[in-house]
């Protein structure tokens, strides 16, 4: 469609648009349509940020499977436009899970390192771990409970604006106890690094803000889709890696959470993805950005946590069975000692 002015609440008009071919002066643009074709139509060094959670091919209900070899190749065609695309102050951040084969898991970041720095040159500045607690059962290995998200920069000039991602200090009326700095504090007031494990570190430290939930059926954010990017995820890469009015880029966009995380902090936003009816959603979810409708979970919201309601009490049963338990054990034991 050709493009069109929204205005934003309490701001200015952007320009939103929808297309299967890249059009520059967008605020918004958003492509139904191959990932590979749409791309190519991209000029380089066009994007600040690309940042994507790429589909697994692990046979979920919106993936179609394709075997190990099959699937680097093609990743690695799109990996290669996006560093084409990407500007040379610019990051790439990819998250990533595991491949499933066989009842046997394949990395996939140790993969994508492969494709990133040993073939196409980018290089790794953290490997971020974004730990979450709930998320599909495992039966014969441990469940999964983390995903890994690799930052690339494409060259050892980049943008990284720490003071706009710092997390409170744990101890922050700490002071140097020697040298000529005895008896100032110690920390930056700004807060500290947040380090490149993402999760809660004590439960007293209720403020710390990079302990993301992931989207599922009661998450405020929650659509159609089956594997859902929380927005605060990446909003702290958008505020991190570029600047106001600098292009972040999805190649696999499903329904628009880097644009949302991009318009909430002022960026302009590209997506793509082959499905008609997560674009759709994508284009809603921007416009309810725009309006201040958007149901989300607010940056640095605290996580919810169960304070007696039913269903986070230990049955009393399991307690009346263990306790049967013991006492058939300890039975069993005087038995066998007579």
């Amino acid at each position: 469609m050709a493009g069109r002015k929204v205005n934003r609440l309490g701001g200015n008009q952007l320009s939103i648009g929808v297309g299967d071919v890249f059009e520059d002066g967008r605020d918004v643009h958003l492509a139904c349509a191959d990932v590979l074709d749409f791309l190519r139509t991209v000029p380089d060094g066009t994007a600040q940020l690309i940042i994507s959670s790429p589909p697994y091919n692990i046979g979920k209900e919106y993936e179609h499977t394709r075997n190990l070899d099959d699937y680097v190749t093609w990743q690695t065609e799109v990996l290669a436009e996006c560093t084409r695309i990407l500007a040379d102050d610019g990051s790439l951040c990819w998250e990533v899970g595991n491949y499933v084969r066989s009842g046997e898991i394949v990395p996939l970041d140790f993969i994508f390192f492969g494709i990133l720095h040993d073939k196409l040159g980018l290089k790794l500045r953290n490997r971020i771990i974004w730990a979450f607690e709930h998320g599909l059962h495992a039966r014969r290995r441990l469940s999964g409970r983390y995903e890994s998200i690799l930052w690339f920069t494409k060259s050892d000039s980049y943008v990284f604006n720490l003071d706009s991602v710092r997390v409170p200090q744990k101890y922050p009326g700490k002071k140097y106890h020697r040298g000529p700095k005895k008896g100032q504090y110690s920390g930056n007031p700004l807060g500290k690094n947040p380090g490149d494990l993402w999760l809660k570190i004590t439960e007293e430290w209720e403020e710390e803000i990079w302990d993301i939930p992931n989207v599922k059926h009661n998450h405020p954010e929650k659509t159609h889709h089956p594997a859902q990017f929380p927005i605060e995820l990446i909003e702290r890469l958008v505020l991190a890696l570029t600047e106001p009015g600098d292009i972040v880029l999805d190649p696999f966009m499903g329904v628009g959470s880097a644009a949302v995380a991009s318009l909430l902090h002022d960026r302009r936003a590209v997506g793509v993805d082959q499905d008609e009816s997560y674009v759709e959603t994508a284009l809603e979810r921007v416009e309810q950005t725009l309006s201040g409708s958007l149901r989300r979970r607010a940056l640095g919201t605290m996580k919810y946590q169960p304070n007696g309601e039913s269903l986070a009490r230990r049955p009393a049963e399991w307690d009346d069975q263990a306790e049967k338990r013991r006492l058939l054990e300890k039975q069993a034991e005087y038995e066998n000692r007579s």
